[in-house]
């Protein structure tokens, strides 16, 4: 049985604000791990070694908060636009890696600062499809203002994880209670209803098909 989520508005941005620090916690623990390296060793090669974790768990953090910034943040004054642009720019430095990699097939315009939003959301909740890495895409749905996006993983283990589809709709299990990782569907459900957008997903062999069309 599920239920609406009514969640307090200062909940979801106490939620929200918890979900940006476990994306860059991780990283500024390395980078403080480096420089406690740096302290207290004088092995040339393990100094090298704290010299590349602190550079590249700093590249990392600001990635992290790039992205937060435009998918999370204000990003403007209300009725602002983003250029899609520099929406590539942060989803790649967030989402590719070693083990993932990202098309991006979306023309480069001035869009709404909601609709943005909303499609870096989706891009964490199609990662969410791939646990293991795998390629993701992001490509229109229609043309225009009103368009959609089409977003298609493929990866070892593809999932839709319980609970997703529910909580992208503002439904939660009985009795289930909201965290820093159940935040961020639900928060990519508000803005979709907000902008006038419908979600669905399908799931067939080791792909998953992420469409937003007018609801």
């Amino acid at each position: 049985m599920t239920t609406a989520i009514d969640l307090d508005k200062l909940d979801l941005a106490a939620l929200l604000c918890s979900r940006v620090c476990h994306d860059v916690i991780s990283p500024v623990g390395a980078i403080v791990n480096g420089l406690e390296v740096l302290e207290d060793e004088d092995d040339p090669a393990m100094k090298s070694f704290a010299l590349d974790l602190i550079a590249k768990s700093a590249r990392q953090a600001s990635a992290r908060l790039q992205f937060a910034r435009l998918a999370f943040g204000a990003a403007g004054s209300a009725g602002a636009q983003i250029d899609t642009g520099d929406a590539e720019k942060v989803a790649r430095g967030f989402i590719e890696d070693d083990r993932t990699s990202l098309t991006w097939q979306l023309p480069r315009v001035l869009a709404p600062k909601n609709k943005v939003k909303l499609l870096l959301n989706l891009l964490v909740v199609a990662t969410s499809t791939i646990p293991r890495g795998g390629r993701l895409s992001v490509e229109e749905n229609g043309t225009g203002e009103e368009g959609g996006f089409r977003l298609s993983t493929q990866g070892s283990h593809s999932r839709i994880p319980p609970h997703l589809v529910a909580l992208l709709a503002g439904e939660a299990q009985e009795g289930g209670s909201l965290d820093a990782h159940a935040i961020q569907p639900h928060y990519t459900g508000l803005l979709a209803r907000a902008t006038g957008y419908g979600i669905s997903l399908a799931h067939e062999g080791d792909a998953v098909t992420i469409l937003v069309a007018r609801g």
